[in-house]
């Protein structure tokens, strides 16, 4: 079992679960939550509760349990690999595919694939070798793998300092009369059902650009633009303005499109190389069946 030990500034305020997320990296809130509860966090040798307000040279002593070992091999796929050189490699991930193995979930994933093709970065670890950034399992579009720790060191840092660029598309219920906005939300796990977020006043900051392309009455095609990057962040905060994306199976009506889960692809994605610093940015189609739903929608609102 590893041990992290840090005092409690003197600047430091508010709950110990928020400020521990804040200060550690690698754990969410959430994850923090769960250790106290299970009594692996300590302060001054004395377990505690989510709520305690942090003092002033607390000494909180962080207990974390041994990963749980996973032999992630490789697999042969056919991946679209929309550019690779020496330092990263861009995928277009389908619809259905997992980014990375977890307990439970240990093949198929996009990392077993890309690790019969090529070595990637292992400094985060053996589950998420080479992930900069992820996509849900039923969201389409493009990531970024970094090929070495050079590389995910650049591309982690330009994704914490905003400075890469990430377009989705999305089709919603509802017309949408604004022809833009912004949703400035935070987002933590959801209080009443653990699988999924919601909007959290304790939750993490969350903001989302959005841009309406084409509007189909009972429906609407928009871009999204992240500007964090919190878990199901686009999903939650459409449903959070009454626009869930059409076909999730989460956060949507169950009247909805037919697809393979929610509509919503991650079109273009833009960053500077790791190693030249060359501005790079890559767009690819939605999937056919995404195409052939806007073609059905347009029909019928014609």
């Amino acid at each position: 079992m590893k041990e992290i030990n840090f005092t409690i500034e003197e600047s430091a305020k508010g709950r110990l679960d928020k400020v521990i997320a804040e200060n550690v990296a690698d754990l969410t809130r959430s994850q923090v939550q769960n250790l106290i509860k299970k009594g692996q966090i300590l302060v001054n040798d004395t377990p505690t509760t989510n709520r305690y307000q942090v003092k002033p040279n607390d000494q909180v002593i962080i207990k974390l349990p041994d990963p749980v070992a996973i032999d992630v091999q490789p697999e042969k796929m056919d991946l679209d690999i929309v550019y690779e050189d020496d330092d990263v490699i861009v995928v277009n991930k389908p619809q259905g595919m997992v980014v990375h193995p977890a307990p439970g979930h240990d093949h198929g994933t996009l990392v077993n694939g890309l690790l019969a093709h090529t070595p990637l970065a292992t400094i985060n670890g053996e589950l998420r070798p080479g992930i900069v950034h992820r996509i849900d399992k039923d969201t389409s579009g493009l990531l970024m793998v970094a090929k070495n720790d050079q590389a995910l060191v650049s591309l982690s840092k330009q994704l914490k300092d905003k400075t890469n660029q990430r377009k989705y598309w999305a089709i919603v219920h509802g017309n949408i009369k604004e022809d833009t906005g912004t949703i400035n939300a935070p987002i933590g796990r959801s209080k009443k059902d653990r699988k999924k977020m919601a909007i959290n006043e304790e939750g993490r900051p969350a903001v989302t650009h959005f841009k309406v392309l084409e509007r189909f009455g009972e429906y609407t095609l928009i871009e999204c633009q992240l500007e964090t990057g919190r878990t199901h962040q686009i999903r939650v905060h459409l449903k959070y303005i009454g626009h869930p994306v059409a076909g999730d199976p989460l956060y949507g009506p169950r009247k909805t499109l037919k697809g393979n889960g929610q509509f919503l692809h991650a079109k273009l994605l833009g960053f500077k190389h790791p190693r030249t610093g060359e501005e790079m940015v890559f767009e690819v189609d939605p999937p056919a069946i995404f195409q052939t739903t806007l073609k059905k929608l347009r029909a019928i609102s014609d």
